[in-house]
């Protein structure tokens, strides 16, 4: 089942006696889990009726047991249990659920939350999960994918954003949606409904630099400001902790693979070239630039010093120099 038909099910009163939530994500776990322990039951029912339990604190027998109550004076009795995944350590022992999947009690909502692993599908347990009740497995956001995801969380707000800041949050916050949800809540905060967020409420709100940052930079280099390049080059060197180098040498390999690829490319339109770079159009423009200022020879040329210079800033041949020192050495190999 998907998120939107657990919570869909949920919102409808619909129950199942087991919800095993696992899976590398931990946000849809918490999120499903939360609307349990927030709505199956009255704050009364509550009372004598919903246990809250941690892996690190049971054993799956003491689960089992928690599980086979009845409930007094309500329709569930809700048993909630958060780390489960911390049950295995030292060795597995989530197996030994088996029993009690096999015949569960209709009037108990058992939830497990099995975070940042995978319950094996191939065994029993698993099987019987998604035949008796929810198995859900809540997968990692690839990188690629974070800007869209948070385009559309801000949309379903009533707000939105502008592709560059929605580009610097996917870049600076990685694929970890509850910190990215977090980071948005100081955004949004004071935002009336159809309100915009933009590079300059970022800076303000999250401290991510608007003039500074890895995309100025690509961009800089795209149109090879060396002025620009420069000052932004010397701004990561005086905050390496903020612009680490690697992170750097990732987006500019990317951006410069990608300027690549558009200079095959036949058909160059703008949707053609957004859809075949898995870009916003709102980019195209940046790579037609860069396109202009970088032959084939040339790009192959900085992809290579793009190679060369992380494995320098992994020690490789370069024991002294600073990540600042570095990136400075190759700014001005790709611009000269």
């Amino acid at each position: 089942m998907t998120f939107d038909q657990i919570i869909g099910d949920l919102k409808n009163k619909i129950y199942y006696p087991v919800y095993f939530l696992t899976g590398e994500e931990p946000y849809y776990i918490d999120l499903i889990s939360d609307y349990i322990e927030n709505n199956v039951l009255t704050e009364e029912e509550k009372e004598f009726n919903q246990t809250i339990i941690y892996g690190r604190d049971v054993d799956v027998p003491t689960i089992i047991s928690y599980a086979k109550r009845f409930p007094m004076m309500a329709n569930y009795q809700v048993v909630i249990v958060k780390e489960a995944q911390d049950i295995d350590k030292p060795k597995p022992k989530i197996e030994e659920l088996t029993s009690y999947v096999e015949n569960p009690l209709s009037s108990t909502i058992l939830v497990i939350n099995y975070k940042y692993k995978k319950l094996d599908g191939r065994k029993k347990l698993a099987k019987l999960i998604a035949k008796k009740g929810v198995l859900f497995e809540s997968k990692k956001l690839y990188q690629d994918k974070v800007q869209s995801w948070i385009t559309n969380y801000i949309q379903e707000k009533g707000l939105s954003i502008t592709p560059k800041a929605g580009a610097l949050l996917a870049e600076y916050l990685g694929t970890d949606l509850g910190k990215i949800v977090n980071e948005i809540s100081k955004l949004t905060i004071n935002l009336a409904d159809g309100g915009k967020i933009d590079d300059a409420l970022i800076e303000k709100n999250i401290g991510i630099s608007k003039d500074y940052n890895v995309f100025e930079l690509q961009d800089a280099l795209g149109r090879r400001d060396i002025l620009k390049a420069n000052r932004i080059a010397n701004y990561f060197a005086a905050n390496p902790k903020e612009n680490p180098l690697i992170k750097t040498i990732i987006v500019l390999y990317k951006y410069f693979s990608s300027t690549l690829l558009y200079h095959r490319l036949k058909n160059k339109s703008k949707n053609n070239v957004a859809s075949k770079l898995s870009i916003n159009p709102f980019f195209v423009k940046g790579y037609e630039v860069a396109a202009r200022s970088y032959s084939i020879a040339n790009i192959v040329r900085i992809i290579s010093y793009l190679r060369e210079y992380d494995l320098k800033s992994k020690g490789v041949d370069s024991i002294s120099a600073t990540d600042g020192e570095l990136l400075k050495e190759l700014i001005y190999k790709i611009l000269h």
